[in-house]
C-alpha cells in the first residue's frame, strides 16, 4: 500500500480528545492533526515522536492533515490510521502470505452478519469448501519485541469473537488476523494485562477452532508493505 500523496513530518506535542493531536514544524509552528485511530495508542505518541502525514485538499475537512505514522526514538515505525488495516489484511490474503487462507475465489469486506449486528473484515467464498470469515485487528503495542492486542478494555473485540465462533456452528471457517502495524513486533499474543476478558475468549475461540493468524509489515513514509507471518501465542 503506497501513500497517495507524499508524507510530511513533524514532531508530536500531545494528542487529545481521541481524534486530535498537536505537533510542531521545524520552523516552531504549530497546528492540529485529525487522528483516525480511536485506541489508547500506548507507546505510539509519545510527546517528541516523529510523526508523519497527509494532506487532504477537501475543503469540508476542518482539519485537512491526518496522522498517518509514528517514527519512534528508537526508530521503529507505527502504523496510526487504522483504516488502512484491511487494505492490508486484503493484500495479505490475496499474495498468499496466509497459506491457509488461499484459493479461495472471490473476497468481500465490511459484510454483514452475525446475530450481535456485526460486519466481518474479510469474507472469502468458494462454492466448492465453507465460507471463512475473518476479523481483523490492527496490532501496535509494544512491550520487549511482544505485540499484544487489545490496548485497552474492548467490548468490540469480544462480541466480535463471540460472532466467529457463532460461525463455525453454522459450518463455516472463521479467523482472526492480527495486522501488525509496528516494525518493532516479532510476535503477537492477546493482552492478558490488560483485558483478560479478551484474552480468554481468544483461548476459548481457538479451543472451538477459530484460527488465528498474524502478518508482519514494513513500514515507510512511502507506504506499508505486508511481509509475511508472524507467530501467534495465545497462552497466558
Amino acid at each position: 500500500m503506497k501513500f497517495e500523496v507524499p508524507l510530511k513530518s513533524a514532531t508530536l506535542i500531545k494528542r487529545y480528545k481521541r481524534f486530535l493531536a498537536d505537533v510542531e514544524m521545524a520552523d516552531g509552528s504549530v497546528f492540529t492533526l485529525h487522528c483516525a485511530n480511536t485506541g489508547a495508542m500506548t507507546g505510539c505518541a509519545t510527546p517528541g515522536d516523529t510523526v508523519w502525514y497527509s494532506t487532504s485538499d477537501n475543503p469540508k475537512r476542518k482539519y485537512p492533515c491526518s496522522w498517518e505514522l509514528t517514527e519512534t526514538a528508537s526508530g521503529h515505525f507505527i502504523g496510526i490510521n487504522t483504516a488502512n488495516a484491511n487494505t492490508l489484511a486484503q493484500e495479505a490474503v490475496e499474495q498468499g502470505l496466509i497459506p491457509e487462507l488461499a484459493g479461495y475465489d472471490h473476497l468481500r469486506r465490511e459484510v454483514r452478519y452475525g446475530v450481535e449486528n456485526s460486519r466481518i473484515d474479510l469474507l472469502l467464498e468458494d462454492k466448492r469448501k465453507p465460507s471463512c470469515y475473518i476479523e481483523v485487528k490492527s496490532c501496535t503495542l509494544l512491550h520487549q519485541g511482544q505485540g499484544y492486542f487489545p490496548d485497552a478494555v474492548t467490548a468490540r473485540g469480544q462480541k466480535h469473537l463471540r460472532e466467529l465462533m457463532e460461525m463455525l456452528d453454522q459450518g463455516h471457517r472463521a479467523a482472526l488476523l492480527f495486522l501488525v502495524q509496528h516494525t518493532g513486533i516479532a510476535q503477537v499474543s492477546p493482552a492478558n494485562h490488560i483485558d483478560p476478558a479478551y484474552a480468554k475468549l481468544c483461548r476459548d475461540a481457538a479451543d472451538k477452532g477459530v484460527e488465528f493468524y498474524a502478518v508482519g509489515t514494513e513500514i515507510s513514509p512511502d507506504g506499508i508493505t505486508v511481509m509475511k507471518p508472524l507467530p501467534v501465542l495465545l497462552t497466558p
